[in-house]
């Protein structure tokens, strides 16, 4: 599993004529390859939230994601797995078949859900339109694959 966790001060996705957005904390891109894991949904969520990468009273990084003033937009991003090693067109063959993703994502959804996170969603499966105010720009990349 991989993600693109930003620091955002308002993130957005649009879909279907339905917007769904954030004020500010983290915008979440999430991949999901074939034969991932809760184990690896776990991990992902976890770490997102634990990552230091907001500001302390000093201006450093050394604070994670507060559930009571941060919230997370978390987006499907198959093409996080995309491989375009050979040619110039990617090939998507190691992402995740389409319900597999779906249960995944939602289990993800779910765990920063759990853990008190005020979370919305992109539209799984769905061509979407993102729009990302990217704060510093901070962005760092996850992957589980290389956790275990």
């Amino acid at each position: 599993m991989r993600a693109v966790v930003q620091r955002v001060t308002s993130s957005s996705v649009e879909a279907n004529g339905e917007t769904n957005g954030i004020g500010g904390g983290l915008n979440i891109l999430l991949g999901i390859k074939k034969g991932d894991t809760i184990e690896d949904a776990r991990y992902i969520a976890e770490k997102a939230a634990g990552l230091r990468i907001f500001s302390d009273e000093y201006g450093k990084m050394n604070l994670s994601a507060d559930n009571r003033k941060h919230e997370i937009l978390l987006i499907s991003q198959f093409t996080l797995y995309g491989d375009a090693r050979n040619g110039r067109r990617p090939s998507f063959v190691e992402a995740a078949e389409y319900e597999e993703g779906r249960q995944l994502y939602e289990a993800v959804r779910d765990m920063f859900i759990e853990m008190g996170f005020p979370t919305k969603t992109g539209f799984y499966g769905a061509e979407m339109k993102v729009t990302i105010v990217n704060d510093g720009p901070v962005t760092i990349l996850l992957d589980s694959g290389k956790a275990f």
